[in-house]
C-alpha cells in the first residue's frame, strides 16, 4: 500500500490496530507503553516495538509531547500508520524519530500482521 510520508524512516514489527483514534495525553502510560484509556479497545495493551495502527490521533496537543516520551523511555512504537495523522502525532513522531504514514487503508490490517513499514517511501507491506 501506497501512503504519505509523515516522519521518515524505516520499520519492521507486528501489527496492533485500533479502529479507533488514539488520544496519547491520557490514553497511553509514558513510562509502560500500556494503553490506559477506559473502554478503548486496545485498554491494557502494550504498544513498545510494534507498528501501531489507528485511524488519527485526538485530545491535547501534549500528546505529542506523550509521543516523544514514549520514544525516550523506551516504549514507544517502532512505527505508525494512519488513515489520517493529524498535527498532534505527526509533530510527536518527528519530534521522536517514528516512522509515520498515513493515506493508507488501515481496513486492510489485523492485529497480529507483520508488517513492513518503509516511510521514507510512503509503503506499507504486510508479510504473509
Amino acid at each position: 500500500m501506497k501512503g504519505r510520508t509523515i516522519s521518515p524512516g524505516k520499520a519492521e514489527g507486528e501489527a496492533i490496530v485500533s479502529p479507533e483514534p488514539i488520544g496519547f495525553y491520557g490514553g497511553i502510560d509514558i513510562k509502560t507503553g500500556v494503553v490506559i484509556e477506559k473502554n478503548h479497545p486496545l485498554e491494557g495493551k502494550k504498544v513498545a516495538g510494534k507498528i501501531l495502527v489507528f485511524p488519527c490521533g485526538k485530545g491535547s496537543t501534549v500528546g505529542s509531547y506523550v509521543i516523544y516520551g514514549l520514544k525516550k523511555n523506551g516504549v514507544a512504537p517502532v512505527g505508525i500508520i494512519n488513515r489520517e495523522t493529524e498535527t498532534i502525532v505527526a509533530t510527536g513522531v518527528i519530534l521522536a524519530g517514528i516512522p509515520c504514514v498515513d493515506q493508507i487503508d488501515i481496513n486492510k490490517i489485523k492485529t497480529g500482521d507483520k508488517i513492513v513499514l518503509d516511510a521514507d517511501k510512503g509503503i506499507v507491506e504486510i508479510k504473509y
